[in-house]
């Protein structure tokens, strides 16, 4: 291979690998349109910040792979969106490390001694845009390569870390993520007999498939909270490159074999330990995810029959059929929101005779599916609490318009975010 395409292979697959399994991208956005997103979104900053200082996970599965759950944004980069540093790549053929943090037990590894141990791992082929960091870095260390097995060039990448094993930073990437808004081929997560937690993972960069470029993912951890994150895609990089084969290089049982290797472990061990999770109290009118699927589903039409339902903490959501195809329907109820009054409620917005502030929004759909529309109605009342709710016209929001128009009219919708029902 010439110097010019290894040159050109390694600037894009080191560009791209920056927004590798990124939840705050094209599959773990938090779902909805330019009204909900700043209110949504801080919501979900505060509830990520009690559950996890750094979680890279899900507003419950609900940012669901992108793959929020991408898939784990900690694998190359971490997730702007709640407040985590955002992990600058390597330049172009450098094995260089950043600052330095407290480190762990044993010697430090270099990051030629990691982009050098992934390659003993993988099966026999070429390497070439070999580029990685070492265990002293304190963004973490990863090795990432582009290999040819002679099928074709595949970017593949890598990174260590540790967690708390039984905290929900750890429970939350090894969760398979909701179909609803995450599309996937297959997925598994499963306890090993050792007792390590592995999620095997076969998806998509895109979910709406605009490019062919397929990513598989897997993610360990291990009793002691070790973890090791390993991607492939079946193209040169992530993204900005055409695919260069029909899938990526290793199957699953080789992602399995690759992230469980006992080689990992001495690397593993000088990493220093995992931050405390921090705690923050739940506010106590906070809706629970049963509390708020109990009263959305009293509150439909009686046309509008559900298929399917998932409620978790302050959001949920179902797929309703009137007879004239699916719809997802989703909703959030959170508490103490007065803080987005003038940023998403400002001379537009109708007042009620109570107080309380009403938007609407009706346009495309943000994921990609076609012909998808999404009709939302956002809410404030005067004691901070936002009910903002969704409607479109598909059964996700990744594959085409299953009908016309949502199943829910903008009355409805707004008959439901003012229900007196989540008053308490």
């Amino acid at each position: 291979m010439s110097g010019t395409d290894e040159d050109r292979d390694q600037e894009a697959f080191v560009g791209g690998l920056g927004e590798a399994l990124r939840i705050a991208g094209e599959t773990f956005n938090a779902p909805g349109g330019p009204l909900v997103d700043g209110g949504v979104v801080r919501g979900r900053r505060r509830l990520r910040r009690r559950r996890a200082a750094t979680v890279t996970g899900s507003f419950a599965a609900l940012a669901a792979v992108g793959f929020g759950a991408s898939y784990a944004a900690g694998a190359f980069g971490a997730e702007a969106e709640h407040g985590s540093p955002v992990a600058a790549q390597p330049k172009p053929g450098s094995t260089t490390q950043g600052k330095t943090s407290m480190p762990g037990e044993g010697p430090q590894f270099p990051a030629s001694q990691l982009i050098k141990t992934l390659e003993e791992l993988l099966p026999d082929g070429k390497f070439s845009s070999e580029s990685g960091r070492g265990t002293e870095d304190e963004l973490g260390p990863l090795a990432s390569v582009v290999f040819d097995d002679g099928k074709g060039k595949a970017a593949i990448g890598l990174s260590l870390g540790r967690v708390d094993p039984e905290g929900t930073r750890a429970a939350e990437q090894l969760a398979c993520p909701e179909k609803v808004y995450t599309r996937y081929d297959s997925c598994s997560s499963k306890t090993l007999a050792d007792g390590s937690r592995l999620l095997l993972l076969q998806g998509y960069e895109y979910p709406d498939k605009r490019a062919d470029t397929k990513w598989w993912h897997a993610y360990v951890v291990t009793p002691e909270g070790f973890t090791v994150d390993a991607s492939e895609w079946n193209a040169p990089a992530e993204k900005g490159e055409p695919v260069s084969r029909d899938e990526p290089p290793l199957s699953t049982a080789q992602l399995k074999a690759l992230v469980t290797s006992k080689e990992w472990r001495p690397i593993l061990r000088a990493l220093p330990a995992p931050q405390d999770e921090p705690v923050e109290p739940m506010a106590p009118q906070a809706a629970g995810g049963e509390t708020i699927l109990k009263n959305l589903t009293s509150l439909l039409p009686k046309s509008a029959k559900v298929t399917t339902r998932h409620g978790e903490d302050r959001f949920a959501y179902i797929v309703v059929n009137d007879g004239k195809g699916a719809s997802l329907v989703q909703i959030n109820v959170q508490p103490n929101m007065s803080d987005v009054e003038g940023e998403l409620f400002g001379s537009g917005a109708q007042t009620l005779p109570d107080g309380t502030k009403v938007v609407t929004h009706q346009g495309p759909g943000e994921k990609g599916g076609q012909g998808v529309v999404m009709w939302t109605v956002d809410t404030l009342r005067k004691d901070g609490l936002r009910v903002v709710i969704s409607a479109f016209n598909s059964g996700t929001q990744n594959t085409p318009a299953t009908r016309t128009t949502p199943a829910l009219t903008m009355t409805q919708l707004k008959a439901i975010a003012t229900s007196e029902r989540w008053r308490g």
